[in-house]
């Protein structure tokens, strides 16, 4: 798989870097579209070598003018090639009508899409829509998105999915499902989040010879994060140096969140880790797990005294929303000790809304939502917006979950995009906050702990349902590959 750049921008920042190419730069359009076309094609070739027709759908934009540059180069190659024209090639513009006349000029035919049409293709080149896309599709172009999807053919799209925005990663109103996607210049952060993940397939990024110095003085809006190497431990180290962290969670009947979040913080490398829990199950929790402290804690004075010794606080997993739930969370924010903050934490902070610099938050969509008193439609209809006001709202570090998991500083906004649709499964949550928590203890800032827990959470995910499959992945299953991951 290629090694994708880290930093992401908004479609509004490409074009501007492919303005800045081709008028301050000196490359011409034609050229950039040019290489844009090879580089769809290359991929073709590399994909399926054993194709032997391809149908290109063309839309009205530059997006189109790259589909007739791959239509007039398989031509070229032998291949047999049919484009489906959504909009009349005549009424091009610029470049884009330059690639037509240079696929029609080798006579190659160009059919106007039609509902029921009957396609026949080894694969489908996706050239509708491009990054520009504002609203919702309709029309001609959402009936040629539906028959694209219909097909059984792979599917390879240029330089987006049509129906996808570029921005956010929502689908609007539909979008061509892709086995590939190529995408030039620069990434789109909506390529890395929500809904894309169905959408896109594998991504291959394309710079299309744009001189690096272009991209020297445009800020990117996001980075993707990638796996970090974990210091190397000191021969002489022993528990005491490798952080003390404090689950506080686990109400009557969710006992089971608060014991894999403590697991999974020693599973990362915590020196010492306990749980403060009720008292009715403490001494059960740590029966197949006796390297967890685990203390009854039935009032605020109790936690108090157990928070003095430690290095971080997870206060959340099962820990419920009852009296006993609010004394011991209003206890544990109030400690002084760096904190995550998972699950009822979350919807006890949204109910007294605070910040503080010193935390890290990981919501899902619906906690988010209740934190910013909004839908979950609304969180997910622009993540990265979301992210950033849960971040400026309440402070620290925001772990905004889901395909594309969001990580929100005071100064970065990151992305990550390990995991798989086998983590919608309970305790997924509580193993991540314990992962950031044991890495939290050990050293690592606040952000980096966040971005590197996110990360090795979701590729732990990753190699357990590389074994044995998505489906009936447990949160506990991901516990041998978190320490194998460490190390």
């Amino acid at each position: 798989m290629q090694n994708l750049p880290i930093k992401l921008y908004r479609a509004a920042q490409v074009r501007e870097l492919d303005r800045i190419a081709i008028q301050e730069r000196g490359i011409p359009g034609f050229e950039l579209m040019s290489r844009a076309g090879y580089e769809v094609f290359q991929c073709i070739k590399k994909q399926w070598p054993d194709a032997r027709s391809v149908a290109v759908f063309c839309g009205s934009g530059n997006n189109a003018g790259d589909g007739y540059i791959i239509a007039w180069l398989a031509l070229e190659a032998g291949l047999n090639v049919c484009v489906y024209a959504v909009s009349e090639p005549e009424k091009l513009n610029g470049d884009a009508l330059t690639a037509y006349r240079k696929y029609s000029d080798i006579h190659g035919t160009v059919m106007p899409f039609q509902i029921e049409q009957v396609i026949n293709a080894d694969v489908l080149v996706d050239a509708l829509l491009g990054t520009g896309l504002d609203r919702p599709v309709t029309g001609l172009y959402a009936e040629a998105i539906q028959a694209i999807n219909a097909q059984s053919s792979p599917v390879i799209a240029v330089d987006i999915p049509s129906g996808l925005n570029a921005d956010t990663g929502n689908v609007m109103g539909c979008a061509v499902k892709a086995a590939f996607t190529v995408t030039f210049i620069g990434l789109k952060q909506g390529l890395f989040t929500g809904q894309a993940a169905e959408y896109c397939g594998v991504i291959y990024y394309a710079q299309l010879g744009v001189p690096d110095d272009v991209f020297v003085d445009l800020e990117a809006t996001a980075t993707r994060v990638v796996k970090a190497p974990f210091p190397r431990r000191n021969r002489d180290a022993h528990k005491g140096n490798c952080g003390y962290v404090l689950i506080v969670g686990g109400e009557q009947g969710y006992s089971g969140a608060a014991r894999m979040a403590g697991e999974a913080a020693l599973r990362v490398g915590a020196g010492l880790v306990g749980i403060a829990t009720r008292a009715e199950h403490s001494g059960l929790m740590n029966l197949n797990r006796p390297e967890l402290m685990c203390h009854g804690v039935e009032t605020p004075e109790q936690l108090t005294a157990l928070l003095v010794k430690v290095d971080v606080v997870v206060v959340g997993p099962g820990l419920g929303q009852s009296d006993w739930a609010k004394a011991l969370f209003n206890a544990a924010i109030s400690s002084g000790k760096p904190t995550v903050i998972d699950a009822d934490g979350l919807n006890l902070l949204a109910a007294a809304p605070a910040a503080k610099s010193d935390w890290i938050l990981t919501p899902h969509p619906g906690e988010a939502a209740r934190l910013l008193n909004c839908s979950t439609a609304y969180i997910q209809q622009d993540r990265f917006a979301a992210a950033l006001s849960l971040q400026a709202g309440y402070g620290g570090v925001v772990v905004l979950k889901g395909p594309g998991t969001l990580i929100a500083s005071e100064h970065q906004l990151a992305v990550s995009n390990t995991g798989n649709p086998g983590m919608a499964s309970g305790g997924m949550g509580d193993v991540l906050a314990g992962v950031i928590a044991g890495l939290l203890a050990q050293g690592l800032s606040l952000q980096d702990a966040a971005q590197q827990g996110v990360y090795n959470h979701g590729l732990a995910a990753d190699l357990a349902a590389e074994k044995d499959g998505e489906r009936g992945l447990l949160a506990s299953d991901l516990m041998p590959y978190l320490r194998q991951l460490v190390n």
